[in-house]
């Protein structure tokens, strides 16, 4: 059984759900809390934040880093999903040129409206946007306001087009290939996407699935979690030295912080941010400073 808190940076194959991924590593490691940032869809491979034991409390957090993904759109044709795997049901033979693609990409940049796809975990009225589409139920989803900072092209040639992109929380490029086509006047659909980036995860520092659940049959211990800390890369953060705060702070009492040892600290108002405290890596409290008391809104101990 895994008693460690932290975050593991996993690579999700293609044509597997991201809770059958988590559920996969539970199973083999007999994890009582675990849990993920981001939902990958199936036919999508890349980065899979999974948090383990209370880590799993920083997930919104990691949900709010910025996310790059590396994706194909196959021009001429709109599916049911936005994606390969659903049926076509618009067609067109106008295929758009690296020229006009080049073009179109500016006005993408920055804040955009986007509608996000029927099948996706929106909840519409309580329930989910996919189960609905299932069901074969008529319904609407309102626009959301989306960020965008790059864009760029990687591949072109007359029937696919492949991009690198960095956006902010609740991109779906699915949504992007639909109405990226549709404003070139033809259609499109996403024929492959991987996240390549989660805030501080890279595919490069990433693990695999398989030989994630390989260390599990030969050693039943994780030696690749990271300290819940290490992932959060533009937090205020204070470390514990004494035990009588950690004592303090298990029953939910304020204690009190230096200032001047505040990590990332200079030339932000203390008063409005978030505060990380903690002790060997491990995050055991979140709050926000009274003067020079920190009064704590999470417990993590």
């Amino acid at each position: 059984m895994i008693s460690k808190q932290g975050w593991i940076n996993l690579y999700k194959p293609k044509n597997i759900t991201s809770f059958k991924a988590i559920n996969s590593i539970k199973k083999k490691f007999s994890i009582k809390k675990i849990g993920h940032a981001g939902t990958l869809d199936p036919m999508a491979e890349g980065i899979l934040p999974i948090a383990i034991g209370k880590a799993t409390k920083l997930i919104p957090y990691i949900n709010n880093k910025k996310k790059e993904y590396e994706f194909t759109i196959t021009w001429g044709s709109q599916t049911t999903t936005d994606d390969s795997q659903g049926k076509i049901i618009f067609e067109s033979n106008y295929l758009p040129t690296k020229t006009e693609i080049e073009k179109k990409i500016n006005s993408y940049l920055g804040y955009i409206n986007q509608i996000p796809p029927k099948v996706s975990a929106v909840k519409i009225n309580g329930q989910r946007a996919y189960k609905l589409f299932r069901e074969n139920e008529k319904f609407t989803i309102e626009p959301k306001k989306v960020f965008i900072e790059k864009l760029n092209i990687t591949e072109h040639n007359k029937h696919k087009t492949s991009f690198k992109i960095l956006c902010g929380k609740g991109f779906y490029v699915r949504s992007f290939a639909r109405d990226f086509a549709i404003d070139l006047k033809t259609y499109g659909h996403i024929s492959s996407l991987k996240r390549s980036k989660v805030g501080k995860f890279t595919e490069k520092t990433s693990i695999l699935l398989d030989d994630l659940i390989k260390i599990g049959q030969r050693h039943k211990e994780i030696n690749c979690i990271s300290p819940s800390i290490s992932m959060l890369d533009d937090i205020l953060a204070y470390e514990i030295e004494e035990q009588q705060d950690i004592d303090n702070l298990s029953f939910g009492r304020s204690i009190k912080v230096d200032e001047k040892k505040i990590i990332n600290s200079s030339s932000i108002n203390l008063d409005k941010k978030n505060i990380f405290l903690f002790k060997n890596g491990d995050i055991v409290s979140i709050g926000k400073l009274d003067g020079n008391l920190f009064k704590p809104n999470k417990i993590l101990i």
